[in-house]
């Protein structure tokens, strides 16, 4: 699918980051647009950067309830008068759910339902629409985490990986599925490194979380104990200097990570193009894939941080780890 011009894609977790790079590009390449969010005012936001010179429509939609899926796919079928779709980028996602031992159950649950069940529904809905076309590509975001369940040898990171490994595998069985079934649609899974969105600020907000400058004592104390175990000199800090290190801290992910949100939207819509079924984002996925696969074993030792920092990746991480 060389060319985007005159088709219909359809863009989950556009509000914001990726989703909302990936509807500009879109636009910009002559391609009808769907777009759906959580958030009802940043999607709708995103839909006022975009081409006036084709058509991009927002819908609110959590994408891990299959009847607003479902209500979603009705409001495209009706507003595009569509027939088909060419496109489906499975595109939202949020973080949380770290710890499965001790952590909280349903923020793992909620984790895992927009990440993993976010793309099995949205696949659902949509796949008669994409057989329908005369080419078609589904588009699945997993991760790094989706062959490396890990940001470090000391935090948890049990849900996001779980389910992005799902995604993973989900796509490449796809692969043979597609070919014996619907030889004409595409499937790819993106694995993306750090790349600068806004997931770790959004997580909060979907998960019902307070903002950073209203957590309690006993949450700064947490967070406080997590931060000297990784090995950060705030033993003596004060309330308010951890929730402002925890409010920076989400912003530096976001803006000043390695690989913007924009440059990650045009690898991607690249690797479509050039009908690619594995596009990894950024040179930090290169490398981690790299020395995953030269050392699965030691992947998850205490010194692999090291050895992934030492290889130009991943900085942002080291010093939680």
């Amino acid at each position: 699918m060389e060319d985007f011009s005159g088709k219909l894609a359809v863009v989950t977790g556009g509000g914001a980051g990726m989703g909302r790079e990936l509807v500009i590009q879109l636009a910009a390449a002559g391609c009808d647009v769907a777009t759906c969010d959580i958030f009802e005012d940043t999607v709708a936001e995103t839909a006022t950067l975009c081409s006036d010179a084709v058509r991009v429509t927002t819908h609110q939609c959590d994408v891990s309830d299959e009847d607003q899926v479902l209500a979603f796919r009705d409001a495209v079928v009706e507003q595009h008068e569509a027939e088909c779709v060419h496109l489906l980028f499975n595109n939202a996602g949020i973080g949380g759910g770290g710890e499965f031992v001790t952590g909280d159950r349903d923020a793992w649950e909620r984790c895992f339902g927009v990440c993993w069940y976010g793309v099995y529904y949205n696949a659902r809905a949509f796949m008669p629409l994409l057989v329908a076309s005369d080419e078609g590509y589904i588009v699945n975001t997993s991760s790094i985490n989706g062959f490396w369940a890990s940001v470090g040898p000391t935090v948890s990171h049990t849900a996001y990986s779980a389910a992005k490994f799902a995604v993973k595998g989900f796509s490449e069985a796809l692969i043979a599925d597609l070919r014996m079934h619907a030889p004409h649609v595409r499937v790819a899974v993106v694995m993306p490194g750090h790349i600068g969105t806004s997931i770790a600020m959004n997580t909060g907000r979907v998960l019902g979380g307070p903002e950073p400058e209203d957590l309690s004592a006993e949450e700064v104390a947490e967070i406080r104990a997590q931060m000297v175990a990784s090995g950060l000199p705030v033993g003596n800090e004060s309330d308010d200097h951890i929730r402002a290190a925890v409010a920076q801290r989400a912003i530096d992910f976001r803006d000043k990570a390695p690989t913007t949100a924009a440059q990650a939207a045009t690898i991607i819509l690249d690797g479509v193009r050039q009908n690619r079924w594995r596009i990894l984002v950024g040179d930090d996925a290169h490398v981690v894939d790299n020395l995953v696969r030269q050392d699965p074993e030691g992947a998850y030792e205490m010194e692999f941080m090291e050895r992934i920092v030492a290889n130009g990746a991943l900085n942002a991480f080291a010093n939680e780890s």
